[in-house]
């Protein structure tokens, strides 16, 4: 198939939120993805790698009495979409997979103390049909729609994503890279096209599972995460692109050993991106994201992004 400037519709590596899931004991992980809902030609293949500097402080529930802790972390992922027709609709499957190496230090008991980690993290799936708009379409067919509907366009789409519990965990560490549990995220997103604009608005809600080995052999449970997210992204020109966006998370109160921990999450999350084109098959991506938190419990971070995606 010939790919008809598909570089204009290229979604470049999707890294923005795997390196937040760097400890079992929290749920403020938080993804902030521009241009996931954006229009591909069927039987397109995404191939991609990325690497992310992450820097934060976290506040712990004081029982656990850690305090002053902060964490560097380093991590690559890589990443594969593909493109193909369900039930006369445009849909997508996405695989990423993370590798890091990860630094806690601070205060335990008031004595300093640090933790490191390499290893692989959690496995990310996900699936999203579009249901309005974006038709499955292929080569001209594809090229004489996108040119048709360039000024104006409305998109409407449906995701469910899927955390796998395959990093790296050991129930006798508080601090892991993977979370030895399942995550369901169904998600629901709007994008509006206008001439070379772009604004998107994204729900999800974060499902999960039991960690029925946590720390100490205890039980960890969590209510569920709701969270939305907007962005607005301007085109320069074909593969050329800016984005800015924010997203807020609430919930995932946690019980611990049957205990409620009364520990509600509030996340705000704010980042900007910028697509760069470097062929019609190669391009790269360059993302800022922080996260704060709006609760007495949680983590204040920044990193940085850069990653590249590959077309064929």
């Amino acid at each position: 198939m010939r790919i008809p400037d598909l570089s204009k519709f290229l979604v470049a590596a999707i890294i923005a939120g795997f390196f937040m899931a760097v400890a079992s004991d929290r749920c403020d992980g938080q993804e902030l993805e521009p241009r996931r809902w954006s229009h591909l030609p069927l039987g397109t293949n995404i191939g991609g790698g990325g690497y992310t500097f992450s820097s934060g402080e976290i506040a712990f529930d004081p029982v656990l009495r850690l305090d002053d802790v902060e964490l560097d972390l380093h991590a690559g992922a890589f990443m594969y979409v593909r493109s193909f027709e369900l039930l006369g609709k445009s849909a997508r499957i996405d695989f990423l997979q993370g590798y890091a190496d990860a630094k806690w230090s601070g205060l335990l008991n008031g004595v300093p103390a640090s933790a490191h980690r390499i290893g692989w993290t959690d496995t990310n799936l996900r699936f999203a049909m579009q249901l309005f708009g974006a038709p499955p379409l292929e080569g001209k067919e594809f090229a004489d729609y996108r040119a048709a509907v360039a000024p104006c366009e409305t998109i409407v789409g449906v995701g469910l994503a899927v955390r796998l519990p395959t990093g790296h965990y050991r129930e006798d560490k508080l601090l892991n890279l993977g979370t030895n549990r399942f995550t369901i995220r169904p998600q629901l997103g709007v994008v509006h096209n206008h001439g070379k604009w772009s604004m998107e608005l994204t729900g999800s809600a974060w499902i999960f599972t039991e960690n029925n080995d946590f720390f100490g052999g205890g039980e960890l449970e969590n209510e569920p995460l709701f969270s939305l997210q907007g962005h607005v992204v301007y085109s320069i020109r074909p593969g050329l692109w800016l984005a800015a966006g924010a997203g807020y998370g609430w919930g995932a109160e946690s019980t611990l050993n049957g205990v409620e921990k009364r520990d509600k999450k509030g996340n705000l999350v704010f980042g900007a991106s910028l697509g760069i084109p470097i062929n019609r098959q190669w391009g790269a991506k360059i993302s800022y994201i922080g996260m704060r938190s709006q609760e007495s419990v949680g983590i204040d971070s920044d990193a940085v992004v850069v990653g590249f995606s590959f077309v064929w």
